[in-house]
């Protein structure tokens, strides 16, 4: 966690009461989900003080853009501000619980040989130990490519299928250029398996426009078209609908939930489902490691549901980060504890990959 310079200025606005009378009314909400009274503080504070003197120290907060009242004469609530403020500076994350180690180790002894379906069995315990829904981005498949095929579906759809030379197989469905035909898709296939040479994808469509730019006349316009489009769908939302798994939607639509709010998360989910705004949390794995909690707005995918997510990288065996993986849930989260079972997911999903590499 970071202690940002508006989080500092704000705690320097605090004195030792105010900070602790914030802090409690965070734990609260946190822990019931209801605001939190000035009769219910004077209980638990650590000095003496009547309900009056704790009530001025909330208005106080509430001018400070940390605490809000939904009702008039309630109690109050953190802002997504206080709960960044809380999260940054005064939130004590627990130990991982046992049980909690315990059900995430299971998956390694899973006899699940594909990484995806191993990737999927971590994202179902995580979501299910966690109660929120559960985001696991997978690593790209970077083996050198062996045999590249395209094949005709009808006259607008076609699949580009990769045969990699660790034996891996994979395919995608992409929109063909028009007047395309199937003897045109195996010459450009063919093309193509000419010059992969131990090729990534990416380097493979890299390599191909450079051959492009230097040689028009070996291939046809349509054809090269045709390359672009099949090779560029693992570069965009093509691999992104293979890559990111979600688990765990059931856990956040709350029958007894405001029917505004099963909407909102209606919503982020077919977001999800569409893959919009996907780049938002690719971009997490690229921010360097350690787990990043984001409320509300803070990130623009989860801006209209009114969700946090907390986050972390995973890296392979060179200290390289690879993927992420992820827990959406309402901002009302228990953060010290969620915070560590993220942190641990992700080391053991980099164990888990980098000890299958060297088997």
């Amino acid at each position: 966690m970071r202690n940002t310079p508006d989080a500092q200025h704000l705690l320097e606005e605090m004195n030792t009461r105010s900070r602790e009378v914030f802090r409690r009314v965070v734990e609260g909400y946190l822990h019931s989900g209801q605001p939190v009274g000035s009769r219910t503080l004077t209980r638990d504070m650590s000095e003496k003080v009547s309900a009056a003197t704790v009530r001025n120290v909330m208005q106080d907060l509430e001018y400070l853009g940390l605490l809000d009242s939904p009702h008039i004469s309630a109690g109050r609530v953190p802002t997504n501000l206080g709960l960044r403020l809380f999260v940054d500076s005064l939130l004590e994350v627990s130990p991982l619980d046992q049980r909690d180690r315990e059900k995430l180790d299971l998956t390694l002894g899973s006899n699940e040989r594909d990484v995806g379906g191993l990737l999927e069995q971590v994202g179902g315990a995580l979501s299910g130990i966690t109660q929120g829904a559960s985001l696991v981005l997978s690593p790209k498949h970077e083996a050198a490519i062996r045999h590249i095929e395209f094949v005709s579906l009808s006259a607008d759809r076609a699949l580009v299928v990769l045969v990699f030379a660790d034996g891996h197989v994979e395919n995608r469905l992409f929109t063909p250029p028009r007047g395309m035909t199937p003897s045109a898709m195996r010459e450009a296939a063919n093309y193509l398996n000419s010059m992969i040479e131990g090729a990534t994808v990416s380097s493979l469509l890299e390599r191909f426009r450079s051959e492009i730019a230097r040689n028009r006349r070996e291939i046809d316009a349509l054809a090269a078209t045709l390359v672009e489009q099949g090779l560029a769908v693992w570069e965009s939302e093509g691999e992104l609908q293979e890559r990111l798994i979600v688990r765990g939607r059931a856990n956040l639509l709350d029958e007894g939930a405001p029917a505004e709010d099963i909407e909102r998360i209606r919503t982020l989910f077919d977001d999800l489902e569409r893959k919009r705004d996907i780049t938002e949390f690719l971009e997490l794995t690229e921010q360097g490691e350690g787990v990043r909690i984001f409320i509300g707005a803070e990130n623009r995918l989860f801006s209209l549901t009114g969700s946090t997510l907390v986050v972390s990288p995973y890296m392979n065996a060179e200290r390289k980060i690879i993927g992420a993986v992820g827990v959406i849930g309402p901002t009302r989260l228990n953060y010290g504890r969620i915070v560590p079972i993220v942190d641990y997911t992700a080391q053991l999903v980099g164990r888990m990959l980098t000890d299958r590499r060297t088997e």
